[in-house]
């Protein structure tokens, strides 16, 4: 098993400037600095001493970046062998093991073993393969959690024909969208019981 130095690094904050990797092979696909930059002046407000989920971490990059910038704590869900070995290796990198926890599996058995822990997610990062509905089903999960509650952001990175409007029905409100070149990122809360 291979990861390679993608030129990706940490933008701001106490791992500013370090290099990650990225699991070689396709399964993963990071998400550019311009854009992480991007996503992170939006949030910069929301992060410090939070616990922050990434749902699908791929190399872990948008955790780490928490992390950096001033949240409390990290955990980090893969289901790939690869990604789960870089994110590791990246954790360490960053010297961040203390904040961090990794979980291998598929997000629904990643959430049930952190039901119950002492874990109130501020934010949530979910960046899924494209096209499987893997984040409304997470969202639709997530809903339902006592990790989280009106005060978490989250944070889907998704195809730019994708359509959350959906989900206001199962009680997210769509906080704004932010268009790129080839994809999006969607900002949602949880509102009030209807």
């Amino acid at each position: 098993m291979r990861e390679k130095e993608s030129g990706m690094r940490v933008i701001a904050g106490s791992a500013r400037r370090l290099l990650l990797s990225v699991p070689e092979g396709k399964d993963t696909r990071p998400t550019t600095d311009r854009i992480k930059e991007t996503l992170f002046n939006i949030l910069q407000f929301d992060l410090v001493d939070q616990d922050v989920l990434d749902l699908f971490a791929g190399s872990g990059a948008l955790g780490i970046e928490a992390l950096s910038r001033g949240a409390k704590r990290a955990v980090f869900c893969d289901s790939g062998k690869k990604a789960l070995a870089c994110i590791e290796q990246n954790i360490a990198r960053c010297h961040f093991q203390e904040q961090a926890l990794v979980y291998g599996g598929d997000f629904h058995s990643a959430l049930r073993s952190l039901e119950g822990k002492d874990y109130h997610f501020g934010i949530v990062f979910l960046d899924p393969p494209y096209g499987e509905d893997l984040a409304k089903e997470a969202l639709r999960r997530l809903a339902k959690s006592s990790m989280v509650g009106k005060d978490t952001v989250f944070v889907v990175e998704t195809a730019l024909e994708e359509d959350f409007s959906e989900l206001e029905e199962e009680g997210y409100r769509i906080l704004r969208e932010k268009l790129y070149k080839t994809n999006k990122h969607i900002f949602l809360r949880l509102q009030e019981a209807v």
